[in-house]
């Protein structure tokens, strides 16, 4: 089995080309929940929903979020209403975060609500959510702290980042079934996600770095130079004081990664790493990654 640390977009991508080449119970998937938030009574789980629609076969890989073809009839109706959500969400998709509301209500961990909407979608890849208690990534900017959605869609990822927190109850925690995949595993891939925002998350969680330190760990970078190839990587990265390029990325995953993987046209030198074509515009190149992946397992 392979398992892979995911947030929402660059992992998935590669996760299309994976699934392609090994049967969905060789795949586990442990994902970021720091970007989960609660809309009109409702829990959107982001990067989790990707990865489950990727698997279920439903997510809209034109957008790499959301549900191919939905309808967004309730989003317009509470527009009409003069109640706003400033996140779109389709219809069949708000149907997953209210039947994952009710679960929780009910006394369900985030972990096993997440396993019966996997089983009710068909899925037998293995999807976990890095920890069952809420952990919310904040972006401080000049107009004081915001949720991450709220920074990245809300406003566009426009605002000046002047650091990036983590709110949490409690200190995280993974839970036993995270650990025990980790450490079952052939191999971990750390997924071209952002590390601050995706990754960093995962890592943060109690257990998690030291069942890494046993495995044998991967690493892809989100980088292409100094800009990430999607989303707010580049000026997150600036915010806690690393470099926005792969290498700043290897240092997040400093002492972590036997293998570290970056883009052919980085004109970085990072020691002891390997290049490769990262940039996966389409399900080939997604394919080809993969390859690329399955052959450094299958020699190491």
């Amino acid at each position: 089995m392979i398992t892979f640390l995911s947030g929402g977009t660059g992992t998935p991508k590669l996760l299309l080309g994976m699934k392609d080449l090994l049967q969905e119970e060789e795949i586990a998937v442990i994902v970021n929940t720091a970007e989960d938030i609660w809309i009109s009574g409702n829990h959107l789980s982001p990067d989790l929903d990707t990865v489950m629609y990727l698997f279920s076969g439903e997510l809209d890989t034109g957008k790499w979020w959301g549900l191919r073809e939905d309808s967004f009839i309730t989003y317009d109706a509470l527009q009409e209403l003069g109640y706003e959500e400033f996140i779109k969400i389709g219809d069949r998709d708000r149907a997953v975060h209210i039947a994952r509301a009710k679960l929780i209500s009910e006394g369900l961990t985030l972990t096993d609500a997440t396993r019966l909407l996997c089983r009710k979608k068909g899925i037998h890849a293995i999807i976990l959510p890095m920890c069952d208690s809420e952990v919310t990534t904040m972006v401080r900017t000049p107009r004081g702290l915001s949720h991450f959605q709220e920074f990245w869609v809300k406003y566009h990822g426009e605002e000046e980042v002047l650091g990036v927190v983590r709110e949490c109850s409690t200190h995280p925690m993974a839970t036993d079934k995270v650990i025990s995949v980790i450490e079952s595993s052939d191999a971990v891939v750390i997924g071209p996600s952002n590390p601050v925002s995706s990754i960093l998350p995962i890592l943060e969680c109690g257990g998690v770095r030291e069942a890494l330190s046993e495995a044998f760990v991967i690493g892809v970078s989100p980088f292409i130079g100094n800009s990430p190839v999607s989303g707010p990587a580049g000026v997150l990265m600036q915010s806690i004081g690393l470099r926005p390029d792969s290498y700043g990325t290897l240092e997040v995953y400093e002492g972590l990664v036997d293998l570290f993987i970056h883009d052919i046209r980085d004109t970085l030198t990072i020691p002891d790493s390997l290049t490769t074509d990262t940039l996966m515009v389409n399900p080939e190149k997604s394919r080809e990654l993969a390859r690329f992946i399955l052959k450094l397992i299958n020699e190491r």
